[in-house]
């Protein structure tokens, strides 16, 4: 049996909470440090089931993990199996990037190709040709990626498409490899860019960083060092939209209102009031007493909008007045929480791509189920705003991406309780 949200809709959100440590940054972050032999220690790490994933993985490789109160502490310095096994790896994709530190450090790798969300074919191509253009054999035995090398040298590596885990775990294995790694078409979110300064603290030489061409100079000896991971934008993003949804009033401490630009700049284009704090690491989003209206959306790379915002954004549309349309670049197949809303009452069509949304005067509750972590979020803040009782099930999803959201969300107001069985 799974847990499952129940949620009294209708009341809008309102109030202060601090933001979460980014999952996105932190899983390559953890992985970095087996590129030394010694004790690394990452702080505001989010309390989530992809970081726990993470740290079995790190263990099975040899480090010793310790992970309290947001605070992970991981000693690399006995690591002596480079395997990541399929029972793990599975569970989640980011475990993948343990390809490039393995690398970096033993010139072996054993990974199980990954598994993750069912958002439709996200290969590892880019990551394999990146190695192999470093200097790596590679070989796919019986579900795993096989990599050796006798010494890594640097190249011109072009990613087909910006990927931000090609980018991270190819950068990862250039600080191993001899002379000059330019990555071109490399992925510019925060994330990437959390990683590259870490591993420029760890004594490596990278430049370009925040670009899409960013040159690593190796090989170095990295050393270990203590870390802050960035805010969630994602988190964050989620939350200013659900103010939104719910009409209500929330302010986000401890984020980075550079980073949600274009999330900042789309809600006032709807008609949500947003205030950026004089610190600049608070935003507030007021959208009380008044019904938004209807914003297309097309989904982008960094510094676009985000597809993993695109559910909630979705739902915000569905009850704002007017028609809209989402396309969806990403991730072709990121729709599963579209019949889902149907359920809720909101009127949404799909072709291809695309989907055209209706707004309507109010979604009613229902029975939903999440089918991602993203997905999952959209179908929460839709029982927030919707009339009446709704259940979310399968929340196992939410626990991989969203550090205690339920108490989050009670300290603004929401009738949540999670459900246990």
């Amino acid at each position: 049996m799974m847990d499952h949200f129940v949620v009294e809709g209708g009341e809008p959100l309102s109030g202060t909470i601090t933001c979460s440590g980014a999952k996105n940054a932190a899983l390559p972050l953890m992985a970095a440090a087996l590129l030394t032999d010694g004790v690394t220690v990452l702080r505001n790490i989010p309390d989530l089931q992809d970081i726990r994933t993470m740290a079995m993985v790190l263990r099975v490789i040899g480090a010793d993990v310790q992970f309290e109160d947001h605070v992970l502490t991981i000693d690399a310095s006995h690591c002596n199996f480079q395997e990541a096994p399929y029972e793990l790896v599975r569970k989640m994709r980011a475990s993948f990037y343990v390809l490039g530190p393995l690398l970096a450090r033993f010139g072996h790798a054993r990974v199980s190709l990954p598994g993750g969300c069912a958002l439709g074919p996200r290969p590892v191509d880019l990551h394999l040709k990146g190695m192999t253009k470093l200097g790596c054999d590679i070989s796919i035995e019986n579900g795993y990626a096989v990599a050796e090398t006798s010494g890594m040298k640097g190249n011109k590596i072009r990613l087909d498409i910006s990927s931000v885990g090609a980018t991270g775990n190819i950068m990862m294995a250039a600080c191993g490899a001899e002379g000059t790694t330019t990555i071109f078409n490399a992925a510019c979110e925060p994330d990437i860019v959390d990683l590259a300064d870490m591993l420029n603290a760890m004594g490596a030489e990278i430049s370009g960083i925040g670009t899409n061409q960013i040159k690593i100079i190796g090989p170095r000896k990295l050393k270990p060092v203590e870390w802050t991971v960035i805010p969630d934008r994602i988190e964050a993003g989620t939350f200013m939209i659900a103010a939104a949804a719910t009409g209500g009033r929330v302010t986000l401490e401890g984020c980075r209102p550079d980073h949600l630009q274009t999330v900042i700049d789309k809600l006032i284009e709807a008609g949500a009031d947003v205030n950026i704090g004089k610190d600049r690491k608070s935003v507030t989003v007021n959208a009380t007493n008044r019904r938004l209206h209807s914003v297309d959306l097309t989904t982008e790379a960094y510094p676009g909008f985000p597809t993993d915002l695109q559910a909630p954004w979705t739902v915000l549309m569905s009850i704002a007045k007017g028609d809209a349309i989402i396309i969806e670049t990403i991730y072709p197949e990121r729709f599963t929480h579209i019949p889902e809303l149907i359920r809720l009452g909101a009127q949404i069509s799909k072709t291809l791509n695309n989907i055209y949304i209706e707004g309507v005067d109010q979604l009613t509750a229902a029975s939903v189920m999440c089918s991602d972590i993203r997905a999952g979020a959209g179908l929460v803040l839709a029982a927030l705003a919707a009339k009446g009782s709704s259940k979310v099930l399968r929340i196992y999803h939410l626990d991989r991406g969203y550090d205690r959201m339920e108490d989050k969300l009670t300290a603004l107001g929401a009738d949540i309780r999670r459900v246990r069985e």
